[in-house]
């Protein structure tokens, strides 16, 4: 199997079958039959192979982002530059942005993608009153979702994913929860936090360039 057939069947079975806290929902756009469409273009295109990748993990999808695509930080109009032509409406995702914006200096889609793999602590996402919600913003909730993100992380390691580095997208609670659960689990040598994107572009925007530099700088030595 090459790795675009793991992460395509990984994605079909994604599922939650926990309740959740009062007014907390889930985003699974993988029963969706044109999100696993495009998705199966996507991962054949880059991922029809079955050479290591490094992991990357963000939090959990975003509504505008892979919580409709079901493709890690790339939103409708991201897919439409990739070529991937879709009927989603066409909202841009802030982090989506970013990740692009970096992918372009780290030399391209192609090459990018050769080497990574983006995916999630908790590959499906949450909302609340409409809004986007991460898996540690209600308190009840990353204890809920303990056995779910372990299962998700070993199976995907399976694959054949660098047990050696992985990035950390969130330098806070995200980190700090991920870095308990390589303590506990062993998962990766070495787990390195970066700044998220989102933070980046809603807060920082103006040093756009120099968190770039910072992520091209540490993902270029993620086989050091």
């Amino acid at each position: 199997m090459t790795l675009a057939d793991h992460i395509l069947s990984f994605q079909k079975k994604l599922k939650l079958d926990n309740t959740l806290p009062k007014g907390v929902g889930v985003l699974n756009p993988y029963h969706e039959t044109t999100t696993n469409s495009l998705c199966k273009e996507f991962y054949q295109r880059f991922y029809n192979d079955s050479e290591e990748r490094i992991l990357i993990l963000g939090i959990n999808p975003g509504r505008n982002g892979g919580g409709i695509t079901g493709i890690p930080f790339t939103d409708p109009v991201k897919l439409e530059t990739l070529g991937i032509k879709n009927d989603l409406q066409k909202k841009r995702e802030l982090s989506a942005d970013f990740i692009y914006e970096m992918i372009e200096e780290c030399g391209g889609v192609k090459a990018f993608y050769k080497k990574f793999y983006i995916s999630a602590v908790s590959p499906l996402g949450f909302v609340k009153d409409g809004k986007n919600l991460n898996y540690y913003d209600v308190k009840i909730l990353p204890d809920l979702l303990h056995g779910f993100i372990v299962d998700c992380l070993k199976e995907q390691l399976s694959w054949g994913l660098s047990r050696k580095k992985c990035f950390c997208l969130g330098e806070s609670e995200n980190f700090k929860f991920l870095k308990n659960l390589n303590e506990q689990y062993q998962f990766f040598e070495e787990v390195v936090p970066l700044p998220h994107p989102r933070f980046i572009m809603q807060y920082r925007r103006k040093r756009l360039n120099e968190f770039i530099g910072i992520y091209k700088e540490k993902l270029s030595h993620s086989h050091s």
